[in-house]
């Protein structure tokens, strides 16, 4: 997704130079024996021939000597597969990805696209896709079999700029299935299903009686923001639809009073007037420096807090008494942006709890910073562990502790359970867990319920009134193989949650739109 750093930006398109704010040097957090993925070492034998003759990714180009290529024939022919990348290079960088083949190979789908070369037979698998971001730059990716055992494949990739060798290591693909022994859901009902128009639909916010969606771009489809009338839950009413020339791609929501905020990846925070609810006014844009990608965007009293991934990672913090007219009042940047961007990673989302912000980092983890002097934030500990792609959190009073839940988005993110009521020291005390292959993306805490949009894991909703030990008491199961663009990317399913107070969720599903359940 743009805006958001991965591995595979990392290796394909070379080190981002960053600059940014620093805070005072701090010593580097213990890392978490606790990780997502661990290392199984390379997960096929083959690799590349580095003959000049060939050109970069094709199929000859590969070596399979000691591949078990008869394998190849009990891999299921028809279905979607979610993938993880193991780069060569040590130490090791991992990725996700997805594809999807079909039988007579119409529906086929690699990196979001039809392959431009497709080989799929008894004893062989090949997919490669070329791509020309730009008038000077090609960039092709391909895939090929070494071995299948039941619904997973194991081989090599690679990745080419322009005919030269950028990225090469082995991956892992497995079938989606629906979790074993799950109907399509238990103790949700779906009220309504609203189909969203422009871009990727991937966050929403519920004020007014309407449901604000924003969408990214999609290929060459913009973005943008879709107003739903939600008064009659049962049959949501499409009021508008909001989409800019040059500005669409808008990832993030959230509102105060009469400001509607939304997250963009070109100009920051947009500011919308919803003194008439049905029909946004756009205000301007903050910080107003020039371009800036906001990438998520949260309320708490008078502040609005911007996580910026570039061109510096930094989170912004905005006094906003006057709800269409922010006021930058500080930031907070993380030190070593500019020597280590992979490392450091970058502001993905946050939450605000009583003077404190809980910060997901990607790679540097879960940051928790005093921002109660907003001119002089002030790390006070963090949670690191390794391949940490800190996504996602929520945080609550239990009694006298202070409980965070903290999720990653690649493979094997999970949630994790943590005692914060010490900030300088957080510690684990639970997780929950789902296969590997699909990722958590957004969680709202309500009380004693935490609601996870759990990607192809739809909609999940856990008791965590003993911290310790969540315990899931309802889902609903969104995705579906039918659903138009299913395959395309590793993030796909239920993305976007809200849980407003009304006695509904609504959620966000990539491909299906919004979705609408009364709580249970």
């Amino acid at each position: 997704m743009r805006g958001m750093w991965s591995t595979w930006a990392v290796l394909v398109m070379g080190s981002l130079s960053l600059s940014g704010c620093r805070e005072e040097e701090k010593p580097t957090p213990p890392v978490s024996s606790e990780t997502d993925w661990v290392d199984p070492g390379r997960y096929a034998v083959c690799g590349l021939s580095y003959d000049s003759a060939h050109t970069c990714g094709d199929e000859a180009s590969f070596e399979r000597i000691g591949c078990d290529t008869a394998s190849l024939a009990s891999l299921p022919r028809d279905g979607i597969y979610t993938v993880v990348y193991r780069t060569d290079h040590e130490p090791p960088y991992i990725d996700s990805g997805s594809f999807r083949i079909s039988g007579d190979g119409s529906l086929d789908s690699f990196l979001g696209g039809a392959p431009t070369e497709r080989r799929v037979e008894a004893d062989r698998f090949f997919l490669s896709i070329t791509r020309r971001p730009s008038l000077n730059v090609s960039r092709r990716t391909s895939l090929v079999g070494c071995r299948a055992e039941s619904n997973r494949l194991y081989g090599c990739y690679v990745t080419c700029r322009n005919g030269s060798l950028s990225g090469v290591g082995t991956f892992m693909a497995v079938k989606w299935e629906r979790r074993a022994g799950e109907a399509e859901s238990s103790g949700l009902r779906l009220v309504s299903e609203s189909f969203v128009e422009q871009g990727k639909p991937v966050d929403i916010y519920v004020t007014q009686g309407h449901a604000y969606v924003v969408s990214t771009s999609k290929g060459d489809e913009p973005g943008g923001l879709t107003v739903f009338d939600v008064s009659d839950k049962s049959a949501p009413v499409l009021k508008k639809r909001i989409s800019l020339p040059t500005d669409n791609y808008w990832n993030g929501a959230w509102a105060k009073g009469n400001a509607l905020y939304v997250a963009s990846a070109d100009t920051g925070v947009v500011v919308f007037d919803i003194t008439n609810p049905a029909e946004p006014q756009q205000v301007r844009s903050f910080p107003g420096t020039g371009p800036i990608d906001v990438h998520t965007v949260f309320v708490e009293g008078d502040r609005l807090y911007g996580m910026s991934p570039s061109p510096q990672p930094k989170t912004l913090i905005f006094d906003i008494q006057e709800p269409t007219a922010p006021r930058l009042l500080g930031e907070y940047a993380v030190p070593g942006a500019v020597e280590s961007p992979y490392e450091v990673g970058y502001p993905h989302d946050a939450l605000a709890f009583e003077g404190r912000l809980y910060i997901n980092h990607w790679s540097s983890g879960y940051l928790i910073v005093d921002v109660r002097d907003p001119e002089h934030p002030k790390r006070l500990g963090s949670f690191a562990y390794a391949y940490a792609t800190s996504h996602a959190n929520a945080v609550g009073k239990f009694g006298e502790r202070l409980i965070a839940f903290e999720g990653g988005e690649n493979w094997g993110a999970h949630l994790r359970v943590l005692d914060v009521t010490d900030p300088t020291s957080p510690k684990r005390i639970g997780e929950y867990k789902l296969e590997a292959n699909a990722s958590i993306h957004n969680m709202v805490l309500k009380g004693e319920r935490l609601y996870i949009a759990h990607y192809q894991h739809g909609v999940r909703v856990l008791d965590v009134s003993e911290p310790e030990n969540p315990k899931e008491v309802a889902y609903y199961n969104t995705y579906r193989e039918t659903d138009p663009g299913r395959g395309e990317s590793f993030y796909d399913g239920a993305i976007g949650m809200r849980v407003p107070g009304d006695g509904y969720i609504y959620v966000i599903d990539t491909s299906r739109g919004l979705l609408i359940f009364p709580e249970p």
